[in-house]
């Protein structure tokens, strides 16, 4: 009679079904559309860097002048070649017309100015290639050799984004791809895949980025060593305000319902785990919950460890213990 005297009057809420918005970040780093290399076709020296990184550039648009001695000595040997076949040509075909020489000689001087011809065609276009240019709209990387530089066709001058389109792939395990391919409509994980929630990007200041993203394929191999599939989201990106190697989280909200909302300050951690204490009579005992945190940080979706009904202690628990008599607070 004297301990519930004692007692310690606690505030305490029943716990009750609702629903609520949840949400799993996933950190990404963002590539374009297209991230292509850029390499020289031939070899020679770089003669002049025609852009700057960070450049915005058209598909088409001259990157680079590269002297190559080679293709400029190719042609020249192709014109010298070429030319000689055409006065061969046109020393013979006379001679062909008068029957002093037969067709058939004139056939092979005609082929051989045809063989000539396509070799100059050919060193001609090999020259054209000392111009690198932009193979698609986008915006310049690092630009890794300046003028002057030996380079060959291995070697990477920079690297053009295509940023039109921003392309973030993450890491989802097993666990949760089943949960979300398992709550949203669809026969087929195509069609689940289409249905899926849009997707938020948090940048690395922590603001918002303001369009959304959307899910565009799942990995069809779950990674032995990790347990996880890979997963590719596309982000609009109509005023380039992102950029190749951009970093972030994924925001994918999950909408769950007849789940249970409790304060977070109704809990307490032990050993990685959460629990509550539970009203039991005039005294209160421990708990272990499964639970995640609401986006806002104060409260908590509890999917299992308590039932319908239940009463738990909402304040103070750090001052409790398991078996501890108390006094229901109204």
């Amino acid at each position: 009679m004297q301990d519930a005297d004692m007692a310690k009057s606690y505030p305490t809420i029943t716990i009750k079904l609702d629903s609520v918005e949840l949400q799993t970040k996933y950190p990404t780093v963002l590539k374009g559309k297209e991230d292509i290399d850029i390499k020289p076709r031939i070899d020679g020296f770089i003669d002049a860097v025609l852009v700057d990184e960070g450049a915005t550039v058209s598909k088409g648009q001259p990157l680079f002048k590269i002297n190559s001695p080679s293709a400029i000595q190719s042609v020249e040997n192709a014109t010298a070649l070429y030319n000689t076949a055409k006065l061969d040509v046109e020393r013979m075909r006379p001679l062909a017309e008068k029957g002093i020489i037969s067709k058939v000689r004139l056939s092979a001087y005609e082929n051989s100015l045809a063989s000539s011809k396509a070799s100059l065609d050919q060193a001609r276009a090999t020259l054209s290639w000392t111009t690198v240019t932009s193979p698609v709209d986008g915006v310049i990387g690092s630009i890794t050799f300046r003028s002057g530089s030996l380079v060959n066709n291995s070697s990477i001058l920079t690297t053009v984004s295509n940023t039109s389109t921003m392309i973030a792939y993450f890491t989802m395990n097993e666990k949760d791809l089943y949960h979300y391919l398992n709550s949203t409509e669809g026969k087929t994980q195509a069609e689940k895949i289409k249905n899926m929630p849009q997707v938020t990007l948090l940048l690395a200041d922590g603001s918002t980025y303001g369009l959304k993203g959307k899910i565009e394929t799942i990995s069809g191999i779950v990674d032995a060593a990790s347990g996880s599939v890979t997963v590719r989201v596309a982000f609009d990106n109509p005023d380039k305000l992102l950029r190749s190697g951009t970093s972030g989280k994924l925001i994918i909200p999950d909408y769950v319902e007849n789940v249970f909302i409790i304060p977070q300050k109704a809990t307490f951690q032990q050993q990685d785990k959460i629990l509550v204490y539970k009203v039991q009579g005039d005294s209160v005992v421990q708990k272990v919950i499964e639970a995640r945190s609401t986006p806002d940080g104060i409260s908590y979706a509890v999917f299992s460890g308590v039932e319908k009904g239940d009463q738990i202690v909402s304040e103070g628990v750090a001052t409790l213990k398991n078996g501890k008599k108390i006094k229901v607070k109204n």
